[in-house]
């Protein structure tokens, strides 16, 4: 992990001196036409953020990741047949979109109100719950955010991530939360006793646990988050500027034929994707 990191290091350096490269679509009053000249150049250029299963480079310097593999199949039937990472962190992933240095997010970003003011986003290919990473044997006993919160356990999670608001909603204030760049550094820091839990999505806390082979930490059962009151599934899709509502929709008619024939779910599962976490949701319902 720690290797493919420093891959994923060495590639943005290389995206930052190319950039020259990038497509440039300035769109149009009737849904853009950036499908039409990624279709003549042959490549379309991803953005991405590094974090497993959505979006990563592997140990051998690979683009991977669940967004990647479904970009790859939608793109190419689209008379796209190439993609090429531009990796990024996350917080830059909308800026980057929309000026230009990438042509889609493709990094499982969650759907909510502030980003659908900034970008178009597909029909989301997943919904998820959350879950921790806590010492082994959870001493603290902790389940939920309400957990955390009463024991005055020390919160870690990512920068970015759904988690921050949704431990604000019981109280918990960020400048009281341990801010780390991924679930690897979260799992260290629950290790080291930095941290008495991490929180995450449930997939990617999953996956951590089960990739390091960790004895001293564990994860616990997922869990779903409240905001405002209300349940709240996070629900990850690919985002596309304002100005390319063709390209989205393209994408959007691909991706419901993969819902429909099962090829989603099977495109997914190796990245740790349960079906239970799959979503028949509309992003027009989620930007509501």
């Amino acid at each position: 992990m720690l290797a493919g990191a420093a891959s994923f290091g060495a590639l943005g350096a290389l995206g930052a001196t190319t950039a020259c490269s990038r497509v440039s679509s300035a769109g149009t009053s009737d849904g853009g036409d950036l499908l039409e000249r990624l279709r003549a150049q042959g490549t379309v250029r991803l953005g991405l953020a590094g974090e497993q299963p959505y979006s990563y480079i592997d140990k051998n310097g690979e683009l991977t990741g669940s967004s990647p593999a479904i970009a790859r199949v939608i793109f190419k039937r689209l008379g796209v047949p190439n993609v090429q990472p531009f990796p990024t962190e996350f917080n830059s992933l909308i800026a980057g979109l929309n000026s230009m240095q990438f042509d889609v997010v493709a990094a499982g970003m969650y759907i909510n109100a502030d980003r659908c003011r900034q970008v178009l986003f597909a029909d989301p290919e997943y919904e998820m719950r959350d879950a921790f990473i806590v010492r082994k044997g959870n001493p603290k006993n902790l389940h939920t955010y309400e957990d955390i919160k009463k024991s005055g356990a020390k919160l870690a999670t990512g920068t970015g991530y759904a988690e921050i608001g949704y431990a604000e909603e019981v109280g918990i204030s960020e400048k009281e939360m341990l801010l780390l760049p991924d679930q690897l550094a979260g799992l260290l820091a629950v290790e080291q006793g930095r941290a008495d839990v991490f929180t995450g999505t449930a997939v990617t806390v999953r996956n951590v646990v089960r990739q390091t082979k960790s004895k001293k930490v564990e994860y616990t059962k997922s869990l779903i988050p409240e905001v405002d009151g209300k349940p709240e599934l996070g629900t990850g899709a690919f985002a596309f500027r304002k100005s390319e509502e063709r390209l989205r929709d393209a994408f959007n008619r691909e991706l419901h034929k993969m819902k429909k024939s099962g090829e989603l779910l099977r495109v997914m599962r190796p990245f740790g994707f349960l079906e239970q976490e799959m979503t028949t949701i509309t992003a027009k319902e989620r930007c509501k």
